[in-house]
């Protein structure tokens, strides 16, 4: 059954790529079978990040971009990071709706993930969809993030080039180079770049790229207008002109190396966190928090004790949680 799967992604069936990607976002676990499978065939498409604040025209950058590509015969997979609905807690959908013309075709694989509140484990099935439309044979995977906080940062991490779009007006126009943002953007992209402030955004990231002198690339700054299509070739160019300068440079080995060691970590984390919840009973831990809220003992002890706990009691088959102290 399983190989059977594995067969029909690496021949490019879109509906059981779909089924497998349902599966890791509800039952990471389960699929980790097939995804082993599949790992052989991955590792042939780029991967490009885009992200920026809410409303900077991601998507249309997004759509455009995939529409040139389309027509230099080149497929492409779009993983579209929504924000979750606060009614059904299922992903909003907005990119699938700005896309309708690209749903139709069967060249481009559009998947929405949906936050629901918690990008841990987001994460994790992120770079799990990224290998499936690398097996199911996309030569370019967009990975498109809902906002610029740290764990969007965490998830374009695994983007071989990441494209930040920001736009002029915004009130706070610097907000969208704090926080460490400035140091995963390769290529900066102002779009909607024909309302007022664009000079003067333009100019603030100018300068910020200045005073960071250790980085071999300079990323550019762009202009773009995506509705009007303007600018988006020259965007698609830079992109090229990165992805070479990381072959030549080495970089792209470096980068694919870090992206397998965080997600290496991601899973040790995931793994821990079932061992925890699977031999680790609630009464225990009650125990464990009352002791806590007494300041009977302190949290950084206690969190101590646990991990001695868990890594001594896992190694011989098993938690004893009806311990006493």
């Amino acid at each position: 059954m399983e190989m059977e799967i594995v067969e029909k992604i690496t021949n490019g069936d879109r509906r059981a790529a779909a089924k497998l990607i349902t599966l890791v976002e509800n039952n990471f676990s389960q699929a980790q079978d097939i995804l082993k499978k599949i790992y052989n065939y991955t590792g042939n498409a780029l991967v490009i990040g885009i992200t920026g604040p809410p409303g900077s025209g991601k998507s249309t950058v997004t759509d455009k971009i995939t529409k040139i590509l389309r027509g230099q015969g080149k497929t492409v997979g779009i993983i579209a990071i929504d924000p979750t609905s606060p009614f059904t807690g299922g992903a909003l959908l907005g990119d699938r709706i700005r896309m309708q013309d690209l749903s139709l075709d069967k060249g481009v694989f559009i998947r929405s993930m949906s936050t629901r509140g918690h990008l841990g484990g987001l994460s994790q099935a992120t770079q799990a969809t990224v290998k499936i439309l690398d097996a199911l044979g996309k030569d370019v995977i967009f990975i498109e993030t809902v906002g610029v906080g740290q764990s969007e940062v965490d998830i374009v991490k695994v983007a071989d080039t990441v494209v930040l779009i920001s736009m002029p007006g915004m009130g706070d126009d610097i907000q969208i180079i704090k926080a460490g943002i400035m140091e995963i953007g390769d290529i900066f992209v102002i779009n909607k770049a024909d309302k007022e402030g664009y000079e003067r955004l333009a100019t603030e990231i100018e300068m910020m790229l200045d005073l960071n002198q250790n980085k071999r690339w300079r990323p550019p700054v762009l202009k773009t207008i995506a509705t009007d299509n303007v600018g988006i070739k020259e965007l698609l160019k830079e992109i090229n002109r990165h992805i070479e300068y990381l072959k030549e440079s080495g970089e792209l080995e470096q980068r694919r190396r870090e992206s397998v060691k965080k997600e290496m970590f991601d899973l040790i984390q995931e793994q821990w966190k079932e061992i925890l919840s699977t031999f680790i009973d609630n009464g225990f831990l009650n125990k464990i928090v009352t002791k806590i809220v007494k300041r009977e003992e302190d949290p950084y002890t206690a969190v101590e004790k646990l991990s001695n706990i868990l890594v001594h009691s896992y190694t011989k088959g098993g938690v004893k949680s009806d311990r006493k102290d």
